[in-house]
């Protein structure tokens, strides 16, 4: 099946700092994808795959399962790791679910995550239907687009496929029980309006991190898509100061450039 347009995973060659984002559950790179360039521009290497199932038609993501979305980034993560002298995860919703799987299984092997509106159980009835409904339901109304800024889309699925929810819940207890295996600095930042993840996810997961490098930054004008969404820019700056601090080749790189510029502007008056 061809790609959405807009959906198709976003590559950048930069220095030996590398970054892996990873997209939410029915979504696509699109999501990200700013935030991946705005990385890139700074000289960053950059990996935003397109997940197994997603990002053409959702009857496609009825074959697949969370360990085809983990195995997806777990290759990627280690071809950056090849690649990289440091490597950092970010991600958003489900994606920042899988991030925090990576950092539990990979160790010092991650340098730091960010998660934005991560995803960590699943509630209210659904969450008990789901293992028998799948069987009779195909798919429900999806969650593509929970933006407060207007005239912003995502580019994702308007059905959710039961079959690929079930899988994703049964990942979600998984990943909460190793939860306490996350050790690396993190930086957090959720919504104060997101009618896809509650924020009691937030909470969750800072709760059972064994982190003790923490920033939790609440995003006050945007909804659970906030890369697209009126914080998009705070999420972007913050994540880049969040890596220039502990990567101090970033700093040392990013200092040498404005050097440069400067010299240079000096030397053309």
């Amino acid at each position: 099946m061809p790609v959405l347009p807009g959906a198709e995973p976003f590559r950048h060659e930069g220095g030996e700092v590398g970054v892996l984002l990873c997209h939410g559950f029915t979504g696509s790179p699109q999501s990200l994808r700013p935030w991946a360039e705005y990385l890139a521009e700074r000289g960053l290497t950059v990996a935003l795959p397109l997940l197994p199932g997603h990002g053409t038609r959702w009857e496609d993501m009825q074959l697949t399962g969370w360990q085809d979305w983990y195995a997806e980034l777990d290759r990627e993560l280690r071809a950056l790791r090849d690649r990289c002298t440091q490597v950092f995860v970010f991600g958003l919703s489900m994606g920042a679910t899988l991030t925090l799987r990576l950092a539990a299984k990979h160790g010092d092997e991650v340098s730091g995550i960010v998660v934005v509106n991560p995803l960590n159980k699943v509630h209210g009835p659904a969450a008990h239907a789901l293992p028998v409904l799948r069987h009779f339901v195909r798919s429900a109304k999806g969650i593509a687009s929970d933006i407060a800024k207007e005239g912003a889309d995502e580019v994702g699925y308007d059905r959710v496929p039961l079959h690929a929810a079930h899988s994703l819940r049964n990942l979600l207890g998984i990943v909460d029980a190793d939860l306490p295996q996350v050790t690396q600095p993190i930086l957090l930042l959720h919504s104060l309006q997101d009618h896809v993840v509650s924020p009691a996810d937030s909470a969750r997961v800072l709760s059972r991190v064994s982190s003790t490098d923490v920033t939790e930054i609440l995003l006050e004008q945007s909804y659970h898509v906030a890369t697209l969404d009126h914080d998009a820019d705070r999420i972007f700056e913050e994540s880049y100061a969040f890596i220039a601090r502990l990567a101090p080749s970033v700093g040392k790189e990013s200092d040498a450039g404005q050097v440069g510029q400067q010299e240079g502007t000096a030397t053309g008056g």
